[in-house]
Formats: structure tokens, sequence, C-alpha cells
């Protein structure tokens, strides 16, 4: 039996505005990461302490966006898959 053929003009893909607010949000939640990184460790460190400052908000600014990464693209998904069957 021949595989289905795709019609043309249909697409699986999200729509490029859902696409922009996953990536704005992956942007934003870097962010917000960061800056509780950042005073995470600035609570819990006296004197000058800028290197475990940087640290604490790029681990953290990592942690954040990867785990809103993962989430945005299963959203994304399951948004394609329901309208593939529609």
């Amino acid at each position: 039996m021949p595989a289905e053929v795709p019609q043309p003009g249909l697409s699986s893909l999200p729509s490029v505005t859902a696409r922009a607010v996953a990536f704005g949000a992956i942007l934003l939640a870097g962010a917000c990461g960061g800056l509780i990184g950042w005073a995470m460790v600035d609570l819990q460190c006296a004197g000058t302490c800028t290197a475990p400052k940087s640290i604490g908000a790029i681990v953290s600014t990592l942690a954040f966006a990867g785990g809103t990464a993962v989430v945005s693209v299963l959203a994304l998904r399951a948004l394609a898959e329901w309208n593939a069957n529609k």
C-alpha cells in the first residue's frame, strides 16, 4: 500500500506566531533564572563575590531556559498534532 502523499499547502509546523511566543518565553525564563541565581548567591555570600554570582546566574539561566525549552517543544508538538488531526 503506498504511503499517503501530503497535500500541498498543509503543514504540521506550528504557526510562526506560536514559535515566536515559545522563543520569547525561553528568553524570558532564562533572564528570570539568571536574576534568581544571582540573587540567591548574593544572599549567601559576603563581600565581593563576582565570580560565584556570575556562575550562579549562568547555571540558573541555562537550567531555566532549558526547562522552558523542553516544555515549549512539547507544547508546539502537541499543537502541531492537534492541527494535523483536525
